[in-house]
């Protein structure tokens, strides 16, 4: 099984196993490679549908030049809280992985902060940590903003980057909204097309199950906050 760093040769294979639509274990197996390795891959260069293999190899050569370069007698070291950090680099990249809906700059930054002990970080903390610009950093940032799954705030000369103990109730509040739209819009569809034609009725059937789905989180998110509000669990003026 080959070792080290992928290579280009490498990753435009895995750019034409997610063409052919294999799975990460597929192209795993066509590159001798472990999955993990192929996923990580993916996750942090674009995901399944936005993976190109010149665009990753430049990206690996820019962290590499970015990274720092210890003395390889010098073992890895556990931070204050003593974890391991190639562990948690792993865990950041798993969660990126899982954050589905989410652009990938996004999930990126998102997932850093989660795992943060402070739920935290600066710009140039941030690109520190995923060693990418600060525009990149600010596009990701900017769309969390936008749907309130972070804040921003101002340290001294510096801005800040916080994410809250209740993000996931924010989350579901921000799919709530897209179910309610999603409702909304196959109900004017239903007017276009015609209440008694096949599109219609399948567009009417839609709009019942988006109705029932936005209901049910809508009940499910007040009861969240009604057993963890108590407790400061959940900012409710939000």
């Amino acid at each position: 099984m080959p070792g080290g760093h992928l290579t280009y040769e490498d990753r435009r294979k895995i750019a034409e196993g997610l063409a052919e639509g294999l799975t990460y274990a597929e192209i795993a197996r066509r590159l001798g490679r472990p999955r993990s390795t192929v996923g990580r891959e993916i996750a942090r260069n674009g995901g399944p549908h936005g993976y190109r293999a010149t665009r990753a190899q430049q990206a690996a050569g820019w962290r590499a030049r970015r990274r720092p370069h210890p003395p390889s007698s010098a073992p890895a070291t556990a931070d204050a809280g003593g974890r391991d950090p190639q562990a948690v680099r792993e865990l950041e990249e798993k969660l990126t992985a899982r954050f589905g809906g989410i652009p990938t700059m996004a999930a990126r930054v998102m997932a850093c902060l989660f795992v943060s002990d402070t739920g935290n970080m600066t710009v140039a903390e941030l690109t520190e940590r995923l060693r990418v610009s600060p525009a990149s950093i600010s596009k990701g940032v900017n769309w969390l903003e936008q749907v309130g799954l972070v804040r921003r705030e101002r340290d001294n000369r510096r801005e800040r980057y916080s994410i809250d103990v209740d993000v996931w109730y924010r989350a579901w509040l921000v799919g709530m909204r897209s179910m309610t739209l999603w409702a909304d819009t196959v109900r004017e569809g239903v007017d276009v097309l015609g209440a008694h034609t096949p599109a219609g009725i399948r567009l009417q059937t839609a709009s019942r199950f988006f109705e029932l789905i936005s209901s049910d989180m809508a009940q499910a998110a007040e009861h969240y906050r009604r057993t963890f509000s108590s407790s400061g669990g959940v900012n409710t003026g939000t």
